[in-house]
C-alpha cells in the first residue's frame, strides 16, 4: 500500500505542542508520550539501520527506526504480522465464527474515568458468557477455544467499547472424547448471548462497586453510594445490549487474513485522513447506518487529538486475550487434542516457514534478492553522516 499523504504524525509534528500546551489540565505523560512516540515514528530522532542484499550486495540508503509504539498508525503492520504468524500454528482445520459484544453508550462516562478495570470486565463477562452458553447441551455442549480482541472506537473517533471474538466453529465434547461441530448456519443463540452478556456484566460490575474498585469523579460522585449507583444501572435491563455474530466463514488460511482486520488497528488509520488545513482536520468514516456509506468529517486539530487519545490504553494493558482450550495454562494439552480429533496435525515451524512466500521479506530493489541489516545507527551517528550544510560565502 502506497504512503498516504497525510499522517498523524504531520499533525502532531505541526500542532502537537501548542495542543500540549492548551491541554495541560487533563494530559498525562502517558498521553505525552504516544504523541512524541508518533511524532519521532521513522525519523532521524530514533536513529536507523544500513541493510544489504545478501545475493548482489547492493546498499539501501539509511532506513530510519520505527517507534514501536502500540498506538502509532505506522507502526501496526509489521506486529501484526508477527502475530499472525505465532497465531498460525493455532488455527484449527474447521470454519470459524466472528462474535462481537459492545457496551451500551450510557456506560461511557463510567469508562472514561475506569478504564482499566471496564475494559477487564467487558473482556470477562464476553469470555464467561461465550463459554457458559457453549456447554449448555441444548446449544452446543462443547467447550470453545478463541481469542478475543479489545476496540474502544467509532469510526467518528468516539468512546465506543466492545470486543472482536474469532471462535472455531465447535468445540470439544465435555468428556474431550470427540469434537462438537456447530450447524452450518448457526453457532450459538444471539437472544440467549445478549441476555447472559448483560447480567455477567452488571454483576461485575456491582461487585467492583462492592470491592471498592471504581472511581467516581466530577458529576459522577454520587454514584459513589450503592443504592444510587443500582439506579443509575437499572434502566441497562429495559435494552437488549448489542451482540452480533456472523455465521461461520472460511477455514484457516481465510482466517489469517480476516485476522489481520482486527487485531492490530488503531483508533484512525493514515489512509483515512484527507485534509488539515486552518487547524481544521478532514477524515473518512463509514456510515453502518446508512449501508456503510463513505462520508467526511471535519474537527479542530485540538477536538481530532483529544479524540484520538481516548483510545490510549492504560499502561501494561493486555488487548489481546486467549479463552477456553486457548488459554496460556491449557493450550499445550488440549490444542494437540483438538487437531487429533479432527484429524489433522498442527503446523510445525518448518511447515509456517515454506509456507511463507517472498513478500514477507524486504527484496533487493536490483536483484530481488532478500536484504538483511548490517548496521545499526544512533540519532547522532546519522546527524554525523548527513551532509554538512551549505553556507554561502560573504561577499
Amino acid at each position: 500500500m502506497s504512503r498516504p499523504p497525510l499522517e498523524v504524525a504531520d499533525l502532531i509534528r505541526s500542532a502537537g505542542a501548542a495542543f500540549v500546551e492548551r491541554n495541560r489540565q487533563w494530559l498525562s505523560w502517558k498521553h505525552v508520550k504516544v504523541l512524541l512516540a508518533i511524532a519521532r515514528c521513522r525519523t532521524a530522532a530514533l536513529g536507523g539501520h544500513l541493510d544489504e542484499c545478501t545475493r548482489c550486495g547492493h546498499r539501501a540508503t539509511i532506513s530510519y527506526n520505527s517507534c514501536r509504539n502500540r498506538h502509532c498508525p505506522k507502526c501496526q503492520t509489521a506486529a501484526r504480522e508477527r502475530w499472525i504468524a505465532a497465531r498460525q500454528r493455532e488455527l484449527l482445520p474447521t470454519r470459524y465464527v466472528h462474535v462481537v459484544f459492545t457496551l451500551p453508550s450510557q456506560l461511557t462516562p463510567l469508562v472514561l474515568q475506569n478504564k482499566k478495570v471496564i475494559y477487564d470486565l467487558l473482556f470477562r463477562a464476553s469470555a464467561e458468557t461465550l463459554l457458559e452458553v457453549a456447554r449448555d447441551p441444548r446449544h452446543l455442549g462443547a467447550e470453545l477455544g478463541f481469542f478475543t480482541v479489545l476496540h474502544t472506537w467509532s469510526q467518528k473517533l468516539g468512546l465506543h467499547p466492545h470486543v472482536h471474538c474469532v471462535i472455531p466453529a465447535g468445540g470439544l465434547s465435555l468428556d474431550h472424547t470427540h469434537w462438537m461441530k456447530s450447524r452450518d448456519r448457526f453457532f450459538l443463540p444471539i437472544h440467549v448471548l445478549r441476555r447472559v452478556f448483560r447480567g455477567k456484566f452488571v454483576a461485575a460490575l456491582r461487585q467492583a462497586l462492592r470491592n471498592g474498585q471504581l472511581n467516581f469523579h466530577g458529576g459522577l460522585s454520587c454514584l459513589a453510594q450503592p443504592k444510587i449507583f443500582a439506579a443509575w444501572l437499572r434502566p441497562l435491563f429495559r435494552k437488549d445490549w448489542v451482540v452480533y455474530a456472523k455465521p461461520p466463514f472460511g477455514g484457516p488460511q481465510y482466517v489469517l487474513q480476516y485476522l489481520g482486520r482486527y487485531t492490530h488497528r488503531v483508533a484512525i488509520s493514515n489512509h483515512r485522513l484527507v485534509s488539515f488545513a486552518d487547524g481544521q482536520v478532514t477524515f473518512r468514516w463509514r456510515d453502518s447506518a446508512h449501508n456503510n456509506e463513505q462520508k467526511l468529517l471535519t474537527l479542530t486539530v485540538d477536538k481530532f487529538l483529544r479524540r484520538f487519545l481516548l483510545h490510549v490504553l492504560p499502561k501494561g494493558f493486555v488487548r489481546i486475550r486467549n479463552f477456553g482450550f486457548l488459554a496460556n495454562r491449557r493450550r499445550a494439552t488440549l490444542l494437540p487434542l483438538c487437531f487429533h480429533l479432527l484429524g489433522a496435525a498442527p503446523q510445525t515451524e518448518q511447515d509456517i516457514s515454506d509456507s511463507k512466500n517472498s513478500s514477507d521479506l524486504w527484496l533487493c530493489p536490483k536483484c530481488g534478492g532478500p536484504m538483511m541489516v548490517i548496521e545499526r545507527l544512533t540519532a547522532t551517528e546519522i546527524q554525523l553522516r548527513s551532509p554538512p550544510t551549505l553556507v554561502t560565502a560573504a561577499a
